[in-house]
């Protein structure tokens, strides 16, 4: 009997590990499936029906997963503190991008423009469809919100002038046709963003960690965010057991998102959709984690936790897919468009605009979140105009 009561008893932990990471072990097994017997099915793609069911299996695992990502980034944020447990999360999802755009440079066909409109499309999201949802539901529910000026302006300091120089400038020189940096403004343009990006990490984890903490507000102010001591129904484990979970979880989301990025492609060619419609599907599942994590803390009335995870998400993206396409473009000889379109020219300007405007101020309303979600609606506009 003793021996039985022992064996249930180490047994617990492996059956409890075993439901809280199912996730995880769903879309491994998916992934395995896909690769193996299933690489047949997304080879022929005709017929309706299958087709409805594997992206459906496909895009629910997808986010299934992403729910996870984000419940060991929450358990990180918690165990390590602001600004480590969203930057942790903004670097894997980011990582995420550039694996994917590189490795598309290196093994697909030629796509000069592909870094230039992941980089928009990524930027339009989360600059004005993360941020704006965000700052929406948290006004709506807590009426004004808080977040650290300093930390906003340092993120907006050098998303600037990355943007501009990076998406911007190429558009306007005479060196290159098209939008297509030279050699040297290449190495000028992924010097300047690995610079500006690592003193930007530097300050955000150490010397001024501070200016992306939440400002201190008076005890039982309404202003007070929800505390961390109430966890809900997070299991809190290590820190190397979650960092490494967080890691293991996001290998299936990365490998089913090329997946995906088929199912994507054929139904833009069935439906004779735009093909960027297919990169914004594609950067919304890659995008999900943090979206989740930035609306739960907006209504948790941990707006800064909401600005760390937005504005870190674009910076980010320009401060690491620049440099990473530049590389394999000095490298590969593969040819590589940079400079936007007039028309997403003025609508990352009016973005951008509207962001330094929000946040000149520490408390912010649904006002702001609305004019965002305005402007990623012109986005979306874009797509099909």
């Amino acid at each position: 009997m003793a021996d039985d009561l022992s064996h249930a008893h180490s047994s617990q932990p492996t059956r409890g590990l075993f439901r809280e990471e199912l996730p995880l072990w769903v879309g491994a097994v998916s992934v395995l499936i896909l690769m193996s017997v299933g690489a047949s099915w997304l080879r022929d793609l005709g017929n309706p029906l299958a087709y409805g069911l594997l992206f459906a299996w496909v895009f629910g695992i997808m986010l299934w997963l992403s729910f996870s990502v984000v419940k060991h980034a929450d358990c990180l944020a918690i165990k390590l503190g602001e600004p480590y447990g969203t930057l942790i999360l903004t670097l894997s999802v980011i990582s995420i991008e550039v694996v994917m755009i590189t490795a598309v440079m290196l093994t697909g066909g030629e796509n000069p423009a592909l870094a230039r409109d992941t980089m928009f499309s990524v930027l339009m999201i989360v600059l004005n469809g993360m941020l704006g949802l965000t700052l929406l539901v948290g006004g709506w529910k807590h009426r004004e919100q808080t977040h650290n000026l300093q930390g906003s302006n340092a993120y907006l300091a050098v998303i600037i002038p990355l943007a501009g120089l990076g998406l911007i400038l190429p558009r306007f020189t005479d060196s290159e046709p098209g939008g297509v940096p030279s050699t040297l403004m290449e190495v000028f343009l992924a010097a300047s963003a690995i610079l500006l990006y690592g003193i930007f990490l530097a300050m955000q984890s150490g010397r001024h960690r501070d200016f992306f903490q939440a400002p201190a507000v008076a005890p039982g102010s309404h202003d007070a965010p929800g505390g961390h001591d109430d966890h809900g129904d997070l299991v809190i484990r290590s820190t190397t057991f979650h960092a490494v979970f967080l890691f293991l979880t996001m290998l299936p989301i990365v490998l089913l998102s090329k997946k995906m990025a088929l199912l994507v492609d054929h139904g833009m060619s069935v439906l004779n959709a735009p093909q960027a419609l297919g990169g914004f599907l594609v950067a919304i599942l890659v995008l999900s984690p943090e979206g989740m994590g930035a609306i739960k803390a907006a209504l948790s009335n941990r707006l800064q936790r909401t600005v760390n995870i937005s504005l870190g998400s674009a910076l980010a993206t320009i401060g690491l897919t620049i440099p990473a396409v530049l590389i394999v473009s000095l490298t590969t000889g593969k040819v590589i468009e940079l400079g936007l379109e007039p028309p997403e020219i003025l609508l990352l300007a009016l973005s951008v605009g509207v962001a330094v405007v929000n946040f000149s101020s520490p408390r912010t309303n649904l006002l702001q979140g609305a004019v965002h979600l305005i402007l990623f609606f012109a986005y979306l506009l874009l797509i099909f105009d």
